[in-house]
């Protein structure tokens, strides 16, 4: 016994070691087998990380796993993915492994863990899962599989169909996918047992009709194997809590599909209707108070091919129904509906809906409303009619939902709109068919998107087949009120598909506050070394892609920024995302400002670019009031007085859509007018003033002042310019930056008479005229910075100017004199008289060598070099005296 025990147990062991070991015999043949049946079925590209093979598993069948499996397309999809998968799993009998390399294997279950599967069709007709291979004599050749499935498995898996035509766009995702089913499907006639739960969504022609709703399906299908029919046994399904069951056939025929199927939802129940809006919105609905009945019932019944569709006969009605939730105070009643969605031919374009009726009733107020929708898979054509009261504030006393929003108003509305989809699309207004009127009043709008709550306190449209006429629109935000009326074209493209929505409007306004518009997103608070506050980020505004419009707008206060622009009036064109501006006037700084350009926010940046004209602005008030007129020209805040300007500048604006300066580029020419000035202000004009005695910079004169400038890269760059302090001229050039660097040049011509005795001595000593319209120009090289200027000056070119006009003119004198005497010479040589000639030429070098002795202060006889440089010294002793701090005393006036 224990002889037999022992061999047994031995045995056993054999048996599980060669269990354990015999998959590492096979893996190489089913990696091959795996292969050898891709190339021979697929067109696609395919791969997988690992295929592997276990006796233990799914003993006593083999069980043989593929790991991280994708098949990609070739063209026209090439790139997208077909199918992957996780894991895909395969059960068979152990003895088909051992079968040849051109005999089938039987595959006896499947098991799919995370699979997606994207299912396409271009608008050519081409289908992604179109990958099989043709091959010739097909029906002699064998597969490298056959199937004998007893029970298959998807888990967590997803399916998306997506089908573009010329005519319609449909869109169908299956998520959260799990399903499995038990039968023998080898067998002519057996049953196959499904349980199926998911998520579904649906769009057709960017209309969602199903949004993440909730499904579910157990059913008991009869297979008919030999006549490829199937049939709805016992089943019930549902759409999210909506209860449906199903009974009739689908049969596979060479042609299409044989389809026989009626369903209904077997309560009737109002709180069946409830059940099909998906829980997220609808809420906890057991709780909910119904009255009243729901039926929803249809017949599908035809051929399903390429030309044909089954015909249908869905109703759903609900008769004298009521509903109100337990948490809010009112409750929605006289709920009627009737609907019908009909086909009678089996032709798409045939399929229509028809709401007979759609009312309700919420306190008083009653709300009615039909429509027809025909040929929906084409040229779709709607005919629909809306008369009735709805009070915005009980919607959220009535209903569950979560607006995030504070809405309140009264719209009424009775109208009635007739209009073919492609009219839409072409605007052929002829075959839209508008009418009716809708009133909006006491509305108020508060969310996170909007800084202050909009509260329109009446508005009025009317309908008509072109165009809808804004007869009033009254409305607050903020600092801000709105008074608008206008006409707003193609209204229906804009609401039902992705047209701009056209109009041209008039815009009056007491005031207009540009802040109103702009949110402020608060950042979130992060720690820092610091401890800072956390900052507050101002989102920009987004000139809206969808307006394609012309306001003619007038304000007697717009503010827009710290500025308050008084009686702006102009046009603003907005399209393409983008505002221009065209005869912008307004009042500002106690002048005017007209104002053209755009401002664009298609890119992430805003831009702008602006033409500005200036007149009479107030120059103190200007420079405190703008940054830009504070980095252009720094200066201007010590100037009293009055500004003309035209600029001409663009760049990028900040989120709250003032201009970034460092963006900025363009260029300005100025005019001072009637201006005083107050040199205590700028450290730079105290400085000069230190530097420079003879000058007192209140007395400037800066009347009739005009200046050109060019900015760019934060760099301002000034052309040369001059100004008057009394009878001196300042010549000034240079360039600063939006750093508050300078580098300037000024170029101070001073008369002779402000040089002191010194030098109008000497000039007197010339006793010539010229002498006495002698100036001296000496610069100023101004550095550093607004804060902390910096101050050189250059006597060099002074000294050697003045010198040079001393000497050039004193030249000219003798020269002067020089010709009489040579007259005399001549004379004299025609006469023979030498003696007196060579008498006077000795008495004109003497005169020479005695006047130029006496510019450098004596009688000494020296060369002509010597005699320069001392006139240089001496100018220099004048000019360094001029330029120091003690004045000279007996300067001549």
């Amino acid at each position: 016994m224990k002889k037999a025990l022992k061999i047994t147990g031995i045995s056993l062991l054999i048996i599980i070691a060669l269990l354990i070991a015999s998959p590492f015999i096979f893996q190489s043949q089913i990696k091959e087998m795996v292969k050898r049946f891709i190339n021979e079925n697929l067109n696609a590209k395919v791969e997988f990380s690992d295929v592997s093979l276990s006796f233990i598993k799914s003993f006593p069948q083999a069980h043989v796993s593929v790991d991280d499996l994708a098949i990609t397309n070739f063209e026209p999809f090439k790139g997208d993915t077909l199918v992957s998968a996780k894991k895909m799993a395969f059960t068979m009998s152990i003895k088909e492994l051992f079968k040849k390399a051109n005999d089938p294997i039987i595959v006896k279950s499947i098991h799919a863990d995370t699979v997606l599967l994207n299912l396409k069709t271009n608008a050519s007709g081409a289908a992604n899962y179109d990958i099989t291979k043709e091959k010739e004599n097909a029906s002699t050749e064998s597969s490298s599989f056959a199937f004998d499935i007893q029970d298959y498995q998807i888990k967590n898996s997803t399916i998306n169909y997506l089908s573009i035509s010329d005519e319609s766009k449909i869109a169908l995702s299956i998520s959260e996918l799990n399903h499995e089913g038990k039968g023998t499907f080898s067998s002519e006639k057996s049953e196959l047992d499904t349980k199926s739960e998911a998520k579904i969504s649906f769009t057709m022609d960017s209309t969602n009709y199903l949004n993440n709703n909730p499904i579910k399906l157990d059913a008991l299908i009869g297979l008919d194997l030999e006549n490829s029919k199937y049939t709805f046994k016992e089943n019930k399904g549902f759409i999210n809590k909506l209860p449906i069951e199903f009974h009739g056939f689908v049969q596979l025929l060479e042609a299409g599909q044989d389809v026989d199927i009626t369903f209904e939802n077997p309560e009737s129940s109002f709180k069946n209707f409830l059940a099909v809006i998906p829980e997220a919105y609808s809420k906890n609905i057991e709780t909910v108070e119904t009255t009243g009945d729901f039926k929803i019932k249809g017949i599908i019944k035809g051929l399903v091919t390429d030309e044909t569709i089954p015909t249908l006969d869905i109703s759903i009605k609900s008769n004298n129904a009521s509903f109100k939730y337990p948490d809010l105070p009112k409750r929605v009643e006289n709920i009627i509906i009737d609907t019908e969605i009909k086909n009678t031919t089996g032709k798409t374009e045939d399929t229509y809906v028809a709401i007979k009726t759609l009312n309700f009733k919420i306190d008083q107020d009653v709300f009615k409303s039909s429509a027809t929708i025909k040929n929906i898979t084409g040229n779709m054509l709607v005919d629909a009619d809306i008369d009735g009261v709805i009070n915005l504030g009980n919607i959220a006393k009535v209903y569950p939902v979560d607006f995030k929003m504070d809405l309140s108003g009264i719209l009424k509305a009775k109208l009635n709109t007739a209009f073919d989809m492609d009219a839409i699309d072409k605007n052929a207004y002829e075959r839209i068919k508008n009418s009716g009127s809708m009133s909006l009043s006491n509305f108020k709008y508060a969310s996170e998107d909007f800084k202050n709550p909009l509260q329109v306190s009446d508005a009025a449209m009317t309908f008509n087949p072109e165009t809808v006429t804004l007869n009033t629109f009254k409305a607050l935000t903020g600092k801000t009120d709105l008074n608008a009326t206008g006409t707003i074209k193609n209204l229906l493209g804009f609401m039902l598909s992705n047209k701009t929505l056209q109009g041209n409007f008039n815009l009056n306004s007491n005031t207009f506050a540009v802040n109103d518009f702009m949110s402020d997103d608060v950042a979130t608070p992060t720690e820092t070394e610091s401890d800072k506050k956390p900052a507050s980020k101002t989102e920009s505004i987004k000139i809206p892609a969808f307006l394609d419009c012309t306001i003619n707008a007038q304000a007697n206060t717009v503010i827009y920024d710290n500025l308050q622009l008084k009686n702006a009036k102009g046009a603003l064109i907005i399209k393409d995302e983008q505002v221009q501006l065209q005869n912008f006037t307004t009042n500002l700084f106690d002048g005017q400002l007209a104002l053209s350009g755009f401002v664009s926010t298609k890119t992430e940046t805003p831009t702008f670019s602006m033409d500005l004209g200036i007149n009479s602005f107030d120059i103190a008030k200007s420079f405190q009031g703008m940054e830009l007129f504070q980095n252009l020209a720094p200066l201007m805040k010590v100037i009293q007085g009055k500004l003309n300007s035209t600029l001409n500048l663009k760049g990028n604006l900040t989120d709250d859509f003032t201009p970034n300066l460092n963006s900025l580029s363009g260029n300005a020419l100025a005019e001072i007018l009637s201006s005083t000035i107050n040199p205590s202000k700028a450290e730079i004009l105290n400085k000069l003033e230190n530097s420079l005695n003879f000058v007192d910079f209140k007395k400037l004169n800066l009347n009739d002042l005009k200046t050109r400038f060019d900015f760019n890269n934060g760099k301002v760059s000034v052309k040369p310019f001059k100004v008057k302090y009394e009878d001196i001229e300042i010549e000034i050039a240079g360039a600063h930056g939006f750093d508050k660097t300078m580098a300037y040049n000024a170029i101070f011509n001073v008369p002779a008479k402000y040089l002191g005795s010194e030098v109008t001595s000497l000039i007197a000593k010339i006793d010539d005229a010229s002498a006495k319209n002698i100036t001296v120009p000496i610069t100023a090289t101004i550095g550093g910075s607004y804060t902390n200027p910096t101050v050189k000056t250059d006597l060099t070119s002074g000294v050697s100017n003045l010198t040079k006009q001393l000497v050039e003119i004193q030249k000219q004198k003798l020269l002067n004199q020089g010709k009489d005497k040579v007259s005399d010479m001549l004379g004299d040589i025609i006469s023979g008289n030498k003696t007196k000639k060579d008498s006077a030429t000795t008495s004109q070098n003497n005169a020479v060598k005695e006047v130029l002795g006496g510019i450098v202060g004596g009688n000494k006889t020296t060369t002509d070099t010597t005699k320069t440089n001392t006139t240089k010294d001496a100018v220099k002793n004048v000019l360094g005296g001029l330029l120091s701090k003690k004045k000279q005393k007996d300067t001549v006036q």
